[in-house]
């Protein structure tokens, strides 16, 4: 089926604009059977057309579809899912919660991220199908999991639809299983003696049914070998001769292209092409750019027109990509004009990707030119925005491309690397490469020297700060005087910052830095953001104010939540903190969910700094010890004071250490004699005082009920039935002291 009906331009819509295509009907009625059907396959080598068939469903289908085009790029994980759904917004905006994971560390995809982007494709209101073309660049099999996952999240009437060169990792089973997949192969796609003799038509050959037959047999139904076939008749005035000569095998195409195409241009076509297929995606200024011309924006157009083979991306005409053989054929001319050449290109191609401000493109531009230095600086500097916006699968890629020396030789990729590790919460890995980094300083003569060195100490400081945590403040603050307003790196030097005030008795100093970290967290680094809103909860806890400890406790905990950061090993304080302020609250259930996750994540941390690893330990201890678990923070606290021995100048750890240590002694001392909980045993020293239960509750960060729970807890275990037996009860047994230390008698 023809059809000239057109559609609004969705970015990423390959559309063609000229003739000829040929309709096939057959395999649009395949496409839109099966109203229950949640996918739709179209998988077969490059030339069959897939993209073109999409496109006239896509013209023939009164649903909306939505483009997405993908690349060697969306092998992160991260970025496919993030294409996917910033496609789907384009169209009906998503909700923020879905976005919002997108921008932690290390998104948790499988738990958060795809989960929201299914409920939000199953409670879309209009019908739709979702096309992700070019499936094959995209091989890492964690990227590809979650397709399954949003095909069967897909409303009844709306569909996902695919094209792929090949079968990929899509697990479909259960989908085939459920007669939930509508696949088309090659086989289906090659064309029909009939279609390919209408093709040949069109181009201006009519062909005698034998002749078609062969030239079917040779091609194989390929419509791009058909395409190429009738290029070869048109040189030849002998069809039956040219359909001999011509072979399918993708060396005599490659040879064909060559000697057919190439040879029918003039020689500043072939250049242009030639020198252009550095570009996967060709436009007119920037091939004006890398190739150092003009008019290359018009010359597209003229080309595009006379050959199917350079198809336009857009309706207006403004961008085009090559047929991914000829770009091959084209970029071995190129090698044959020497590495000098290419390198040119390939170095002007990152320059003008760099102005853009798309790294994503400039990086493998730089990798290619040989320009090492420049792709390290360009790695170097998206790390910061990549690092806490999950984007590690492309970091890693990029650094695969250099060898461990080149790695150890180069200031900033040495940084990337120890960044990396940072985010994992590796300490030693990240010290070992900021080691390597300032060694590899001292003969650097790249740009930013200075800056570089900043960094370095920044991050040591996050991920080691041996020498303990007034040193630590003193080389973030003198990095933060010298980095812009903007910096991604300010919300991190603001929570170390805060951290050593904190830890060093400057409560009020802690608090303005903390706060200023919390606040630029929020906005550009939120792992960071919910550790200086748990720092601060524990300096309100240092204060006696428990209302605003809850209030900062539970801001943290709903960050940390929005961004899906419960799988991140630096989280483990967050949740601590949680656990210890639910804990004072008496909500012992969330206290223990809390616990579990911070002990959890503790053990995935690997020597990092000193003081985080003890305050964690410690804050740990504390929440233990609410929970009526000496024997945990006992463990627990003398794991923190091996820590503590590396930052002796943290006065507050260690204040809380001794606080710890004595209330896990008090405890194990009523042991066997009295057997209250150290919970019961804080209470039972209050009971001597002129509070009332409420009040007793406010002193102790507690419920009023969790406080009468506790009260005839001990008048159980010690056998009496008041609050003044129970106070002298207390005094016998020498667990209290005698009536001058009380303030007033106790009430009844």
């Amino acid at each position: 089926m023809d059809t000239d009906r057109s559609k609004p331009f969705v970015a990423g819509h390959p559309r063609f604009a000229r003739t000829p295509v040929i309709g096939r009907p057959r395999l649009l009625r395949r496409l839109s059977a099966g109203p229950h059907a949640s996918i739709a396959v179209v998988v077969a080598p490059s030339g069959y057309g897939k993209t073109t068939l999409l496109r006239q469903w896509d013209a023939d289908d009164d649903r909306e579809f939505i483009w997405v085009s993908l690349d060697h790029r969306h092998d992160d994980p991260t970025m496919l899912v993030g294409a996917i759904a910033a496609a789907l917004d384009s169209s009906e905006p998503l909700e923020g919660r879905v976005f919002a994971p997108l921008m932690a560390p290390r998104p948790n995809l499988w738990n958060v991220v795809v989960p929201r982007l299914c409920e939000a494709v199953a409670q879309r209101r209009n019908p739709f199908v979702l096309v992700l073309d070019d499936l094959h660049q995209v091989t890492d099999l964690t990227a590809l999991e979650p397709l399954a996952a949003i095909a069967e999240s897909v409303p009844e009437g709306s569909r996902l639809a695919i094209a792929s060169r090949e079968y990929s990792a899509v697990p479909l089973g259960r989908l085939r299983t459920q007669r939930g997949v509508i696949e088309l192969g090659a086989l289906d796609l090659a064309m029909t003696s009939t279609e390919t003799a209408v093709l040949l038509r069109r181009l201006g050959h009519e062909l005698d049914e034998g002749d078609v037959e062969r030239l079917l047999a040779r091609t194989e139904g390929w419509p791009a070998g058909t395409y190429l076939a009738a290029l070869a008749i048109d040189a030849d005035p002998d069809a039956a001769a040219a359909i001999a000569r011509f072979c399918g095998d993708d060396r005599v195409v490659a040879e064909y292209l060559r000697e057919e195409f190439l040879q029918s241009l003039s020689v500043d076509k072939r250049l242009f092409l030639i020198r252009a297929s550095v570009l996967d995606r060709l436009s007119g200024p920037i091939c004006d750019h890398v190739l150092e011309r003009s008019g290359s924006q018009a010359l597209l157009k003229r080309l595009s027109h006379s050959n199917l083979l350079l198809a336009p991306l857009d309706r207006r005409e403004r961008e085009y990509r090559c047929h991914p053989l000829l770009r091959e054929m084209l970029a071995s001319e190129l090698s044959a004009l020497g590495p000098d050449e290419a390198s040119g290109l390939h170095r002007r191609a990152c320059a003008w990707y760099s102005a853009a401000g798309d790294v994503d493109r400039a990086v493998p531009h730089a990798i290619a030119a040989g320009d090492r230095e420049r792709a390290a600086e360009l790695i170097w500097s998206s790390t910061p925005g990549y690092e806490s916006s999950g984007r590690h699968a492309t970091l890693r890629a990029w650094l695969d491309e250099f060898t461990e020396d080149e790695i150890a030789s180069s200031p900033p990729l040495c940084l990337t690397r120890a960044t990396n590790r940072l985010t994992l919460g590796d300490g030693a890995g990240c010290e070992h490469w900021t080691r390597v980094a300032v060694e590899a300083l001292k003969g650097y003569d790249g740009p930013d020297a200075a800056g570089l060195m900043l960094a370095a100490r920044v991050i040591r400081s996050s991920g080691a700060a041996r020498d303990g945590v007034v040193s630590m403040r003193e080389d973030v603050a003198a990095a933060a005087a010298l980095l812009p307003e903007d910096a991604p790196w300010r919300a991190l030097c603001c929570l170390l910052e805060g951290v050593s005030w904190h830890l060093t008795g400057e409560r009020e100093r802690a608090r303005h830095r903390l706060d200023e970290g919390a606040r630029r967290g929020a906005e550009t680094a939120p792992n960071v953001g919910t550790l200086c809103l748990a720092q601060l909860a524990l300096v309100a806890i240092d204060e006696d104010d428990a209302d605003h400890a809850g209030d900062l406790t539970r801001r943290a905990s709903e960050l940390a939540a929005h961004f899906a950061l419960e799988e991140h090993p630096t989280s483990a304080l967050t949740f601590a903190v949680s656990a210890l302020v639910t804990a004072r609250e008496g909500r012992t259930d969330d206290a223990k969910r809390d616990l579990a996750a911070a002990t959890r994540l503790l053990a995935e941390l690997r020597d990092l700094s000193a003081w985080y690893e003890a305050e964690v330990r410690i804050v740990i201890a504390r929440s233990l010890l609410l929970l009526d678990d000496a024997g945990g923070a006992r463990a627990r606290l003398a794991e923190a004071g091996r820590f503590l021995q590396r930052c002796p100048d943290a006065a507050v750890l260690r204040d809380w250490i001794a606080a710890g240590w004595k209330e896990a002694d008090a405890a194990n001392a009523v042991t066997g004699r009295w057997p209250l909980s150290p919970a019961e045993l804080r209470l039972l020293h209050h009971l001597p005082t002129h509070l009332t239960f409420r009040e007793i509750a406010d002193e102790l960060f507690v419920s009023a009920n969790t406080v009468k729970t506790q009260a005839r807890s001990i008048y159980r275990k010690l056998g009496v039935s008041s609050r003044a037996e129970a106070v002298q009860c207390g005094r016998t047994a020498g667990l209290l002291g005698g009536p001058a230390q009380d303030h007033a008698q106790p009430p009844v």
